[in-house]
């Protein structure tokens, strides 16, 4: 299978996910949006992962690439293309879809308490998960569900997980996150997050390494 993986910034790469797909012998390109176009048209590969970044869906003066990246969301979803947006990637989607995207109730920074919904837990991708289990976010934005989409996990801030179509996933944490990107990012942040504690990394990367591999399941089907 070939997977290409969106990025947005030098320090939001597909970490884990890009691990699984070695692993499992599959093609991985992994390229950088703000540099420009990928090499090869999206629709040429198997599966799409878009991951985060610190900008916003709605700074488009800021960041032109950003339109670029509404229409690929779009049209992957219209031709059934397997996909998976990952925070920023989770609210491109969903704004692409129809879903409001804008200002969460508030900022959520470090480890959080997810729950799946009864769709969640019968969902091919999100169901691998626990029906209760912490989650590494990193965000200030949030989604709604798309108007023909199924909520499949939340809390008591925002909405966690949907599907919309067939193939296309958003999720609001991040499960691709490593030990060496989580430190990363807490050092980048210069005083601006809340403590972050580095202890439930391997069991989160478990259970990123078991949502990845479930989405790549179903991808190759």
């Amino acid at each position: 299978m070939r997977v290409l993986c969106l990025t947005h910034e030098h320090d939001g790469p597909a970490g884990l996910f890009a691990d699984v797909i070695r692993e499992r012998g599959d093609e991985l390109l992994e390229w950088n949006v703000s540099q420009g176009p990928p090499p090869e048209p999206p629709e040429e590969f198997d599966a799409l992962v878009v991951f985060g970044g610190s900008m916003h869906v709605d700074q488009e003066e800021r960041h032109p690439w950003l339109t670029g990246q509404h229409d690929l969301m779009r049209e992957a979803v219209e031709r059934g293309q397997p996909l998976m947006g990952v925070c920023l990637g989770g609210q491109l989607l969903a704004r692409a879809s129809g879903a409001h995207v804008g200002q969460a109730s508030r900022p959520e920074i470090g480890w959080f308490e997810i729950e799946l919904t009864s769709e969640g837990k019968a969902d091919p991708v999100v169901g691998a998960l626990p029906a209760r289990f912490e989650a590494f976010e990193w965000h200030s934005y949030a989604f709604d569900v798309p108007p023909d989409g199924v909520l499949l996990a939340r809390n008591p801030v925002c909405t966690q997980a949907f599907r919309v179509g067939e193939a296309a996933w958003g999720v609001q944490f991040h499960p691709e996150v490593t030990r060496d990107m989580l430190e990363a990012w807490r050092a980048g942040a210069d005083g601006s997050a809340p403590p972050i504690p580095v202890d439930p990394i391997d069991r989160w990367n478990e259970l990123g390494r078991i949502l990845a591999n479930a989405f790549f399941d179903q991808a190759s089907r």
